[in-house]
């Protein structure tokens, strides 16, 4: 799948919190001159727009009004806001516009004869929209889509569709918070409670990643664990942000840090000739594995991943209207409940054990699921951009 994320971001300091939170966003823009012209000419030639003329109350840099309601009941497009009626349309308007027709140009075509005609001759791609808003500004969301629809109506406009999130709170807000003084917050916590946890942390570029990571992965878990749809609580008390607590990115991670630190443990001990190289697991005796636990890592684990991740990038069209859902909380609460139940198993069960020949198969087989088990926190952390922890 190829993506194109739209607007650029001019505001250094927006770019900056989305860095820092390894969110990789097109920023600066162009001025895209000549797209925004062409839209102004098809505006000109559009039957539900009208010349605006600069009088007393008119908000400046209007150039047209355009009558959305009449289109949207011509057309007979469902879902729309019933209160979406004039809109007036300025320079930024078209600029916006122009930056989204830039996006669908850079998509590739997978079947280019079957593109129905474009009212603009470069327009030589077709893809789907996805307009990701917060609830509050949905409904100039939805003026933007049905002002393109009206001046390009080709089959890009026409696969528009609006994903939804609910709006975000604060417990007991003392003041504002922006978004880059939630992030320092965040990572301030984080950084007290791993001293917590580990003791006084060194002041090195080592430690400073991990509690970067760290940071980023709560605040992902924070963000994503709850269906777009619905209202996030934040606490931004000190006590809401743990090493330990099991509905974390920090505790999801950590379990990861700790399969890592297995792995290495072994491998040093086959260099040191401790024990023996893993075998190819066509060779190894799952028959030893007799723990509860480890049945239950391979069949609500292992063998579902597949699945979850399917189930998880799907973006199901609605029968109608223009809403979709997406399970952005599916991988944030697989990896959770993973964590959960391979901690209690690794907790119980001591999986390098001594190093005589007769305790080899089940140690083998151990590693060989805990291998299985490694990597589908790698591949599920990867959906989240979040890189896998080797140590903490």
């Amino acid at each position: 799948v190829d993506v194109r994320l739209v607007p650029a971001l001019s505001e250094e300091r927006r770019w900056d919190v989305l860095r820092q939170l390894r969110i990789c966003w097109p920023s600066g823009g162009s001025s895209l001159t000549e797209a925004v012209s062409a839209l102004k000419a098809a505006l000109g030639r559009c039957s539900c727009a009208a010349a605006c003329e600069q009088r007393p109350g008119t908000p400046e840099g209007v150039i047209s009004k355009v009558h959305l309601k009449t289109f949207v009941e011509q057309q007979g497009l469902l879902g729309y806001d019933p209160n979406l009626d004039v809109l007036l349309v300025t320079e930024g308007t078209l600029q916006s516009l122009a930056e989204l027709q830039e996006a669908v140009l850079q998509c590739p075509v997978s079947d280019p004869m079957a593109l129905p005609t474009s009212l603009f001759p470069s327009q030589s791609s077709c893809c789907s929209i996805v307009h990701v808003v917060n609830c509050e500004e949905e409904f100039q969301q939805q003026q933007l889509d049905v002002l393109w629809r009206i001046l390009d109506p080709g089959a890009h406009t026409a696969l528009q569709k609006h994903l939804v999130c609910g709006p975000v709170k604060v417990t007991n807000p003392s003041s504002p918070i922006g978004a880059d003084q939630y992030f320092q917050l965040r990572k301030h916590q984080m950084y007290e409670a791993s001293v917590i946890k580990y003791g006084e942390l060194a002041q090195d570029e080592a430690w400073t990643e991990v509690i970067d990571i760290l940071t980023v992965a709560a605040i992902r878990f924070e963000m994503l664990s709850t269906a777009h749809r619905s209202q996030i609580t934040l606490d931004l008390e000190n006590n809401s942000i743990s090493t330990k607590g099991t509905k974390s990115g920090a505790f999801v991670m950590y379990n990861c840090a700790r399969l890592a630190t297995l792995f290495n443990t072994f491998q040093r001990a086959v260099e040191q000739g401790t024990y023996p190289p893993l075998p190819p697991a066509s060779e190894l005796n799952f028959s030893c594995l007799r723990e509860e636990g480890e049945w239950l890592l391979l069949f609500n684990y292992l063998l579902p991943f597949p699945e979850v991740l399917q189930q998880a990038a799907q973006l199901p069209p609605p029968s109608r209207g223009i809403r979709i859902t997406a399970n952005t909380e599916t991988v944030c609460k697989f990896l959770i409940q993973l964590s959960m139940d391979f901690s209690s198993y690794y907790n119980r069960v001591h999986v390098l054990g001594e190093p005589f020949p007769h305790l080899f198969d089940q140690m083998f087989a151990r590693l060989q699921l805990l291998e299985a088990v490694r990597d589908v926190f790698h591949s599920a952390l990867a959906t989240l951009h979040l890189p896998p922890l080797s140590q903490i």
